[in-house]
């Protein structure tokens, strides 16, 4: 009697444990049936044979980026906005795993969740996409790059919106090379990071604004170097005395290794933490790759370069538009989203209102009373220059990030450029470009 008991028992588990199982199954189905079609493994997708009949993906105008036509997969007439798009739009095999064409390659074909691909073409719903992004600055920014490696991101940090995202190197999807440049898969505006150099004194300015109320009123000395924890920190100008706004527009090293100092290593890490620097940002469902910074067996050396933005920090593109975004709309922002339609939700908040406003105006100092506002076509822009060294042999990376405090250009961009050297003279170019050309897009005449 035990033994048949026992077994009633274990049948009825088993029993129990499949129903569950089988229902779990459903709902997956249910719920993720297109993913599961969207999968590389899917031969009928795999071969290419799917996007010859997919549905159009249009930029914000309405200008087709990828359309079907006489059982082929074409692309915009124009190589600049083909390759400026590529990696938000992707190509037809399928290479770029982030892309359009890649992930919502289901949608596009117009697989149902009972009939899967068995419908005739006739009877299947397409689906026809929208980008938020403007295809012509795409096109103007990639040029720009002029067969420079890096990226671009500039979005609407009220909206959202993201309205030029450019990686480089790129490929024609129209015209495949049989050589693909390395790394032309990646996009790095997004999936990438890098040494951030100088634009990382925007995070140790809000940890010193945030530990100092009246750290505007602080005079550093720049004597060319000086000694933290037995080592040298270097500048390579001898700035002499200087206020917190001076230091920041002339990015002097010796200032901010002293800040860096002065707030501690917990200040510095709880901060680039809270501003975004260690977290992946969903955005159109793509996640953005995390950043570095870490001080856990930091030395005081190691600390004075964190601050300037050497030691092992490293940053994203997107992630440092969404922090200078957040800075532009007092203290948080609107995260970003490609996908017409597709909500990506708000930022943390990443500091104060008034820790953002003491932000703004450093920031805006640079621009106004060091580089000068013809740099961006008369914008209102607040911006961080950088200059990242990566090691011996190689040229730095540069940056230049920033904002727009214009109530019709609410931008927020960042310019990357691998091995470019300076960033005023190598990344300020294409962001001077990619803010005028996306501000033009919502209806700036400058």
């Amino acid at each position: 009697m035990k033994k048949i008991m026992s077994r009633s028992i274990i049948s009825l588990i088993l029993a129990l444990s499949f129903l569950l199982g089988l229902g779990f199954l459903c709902f997956r189905y249910i719920t993720e049936n297109s993913l599961w079609a969207s999968q590389t493994y899917n031969q009928y997708l795999s071969t290419g044979k799917g996007l010859s009949s997919a549905g159009t993906i249009y930029d914000r105008n309405k200008t087709p980026l990828a359309y079907s036509e006489n059982s082929q997969r074409l692309y915009s007439d124009d190589y600049n906005i083909r390759l400026g798009t590529l990696h938000a739009v992707g190509d037809s095999s399928y290479n770029i795993a982030t892309a359009l064409q890649t992930r919502y390659r289901a949608q596009l074909v117009g697989h149902s969740s009972i009939f899967g691909y068995g419908l005739p073409e006739s009877l299947r719903s397409k689906g026809n996409m929208r980008l938020t992004l403007d295809a012509n600055v795409c096109g103007k920014v990639y040029e720009a790059f002029d067969g420079l490696k890096g990226a671009c991101f500039v979005y609407n940090y009220k909206t959202g919106e993201v309205l030029c995202m450019v990686s480089t190197p790129a490929y024609d999807p129209q015209n495949v090379p049989d050589t693909i440049p390395d790394g032309a898969y990646l996009n790095n505006a997004i999936s990438s990071t890098y040494s951030p150099g100088s634009i990382y004194k925007i995070i140790t300015t809000v940890a010193l604004l945030e530990e100092y109320p009246d750290a505007e009123n602080m005079t550093f000395t720049c004597n060319g170097k000086k000694e933290f924890d037995g080592d040298d920190v270097t500048c390579l100008e001898h700035h002499g005395e200087m206020s917190l706004k001076e230091a920041f527009a002339w990015s002097c090293n010796i200032a901010f290794a002293d800040a860096a100092t002065a707030v501690g290593a917990d200040k510095m890490q709880s901060t680039s933490e809270k501003l975004g620097v260690t977290r992946s940002y969903n955005i159109s469902g793509v996640k953005s790759a995390q950043g570095h910074f870490d001080l856990k067996d930091a030395n005081g050396n190691q600390l004075a370069w964190s601050g300037v933005g050497q030691y092992t920090d490293m940053v994203n593109p997107a992630q440092m538009a969404i922090l200078c975004g957040a800075i532009a709309n007092g203290g948080s922002a609107k995260l970003p989203t490609y996908i017409d339609g597709v909500y990506s939700g708000n930022s943390p908040r990443f500091m104060s209102e008034n820790t953002a406003q003491r932000m703004q105006e450093i920031m805006r100092y640079t621009i106004s009373d060091y580089y000068g506002d013809s740099m961006f076509g008369g914008l209102t822009v607040g911006a961080k220059t950088g200059t990242a060294e990566v090691g011996e042999g190689k040229e730095p990376n540069a940056w230049m990030v920033g904002y727009s405090t214009d109530e019709d250009y609410p931008l927020a961009f960042a310019v990357v450029v691998e091995e470019g050297g300076y960033g005023f003279y190598t990344a300020g170019p294409i962001a001077r470009t990619a803010m005028i050309e996306s501000a033009k897009s919502l209806g700036f005449e400058g």
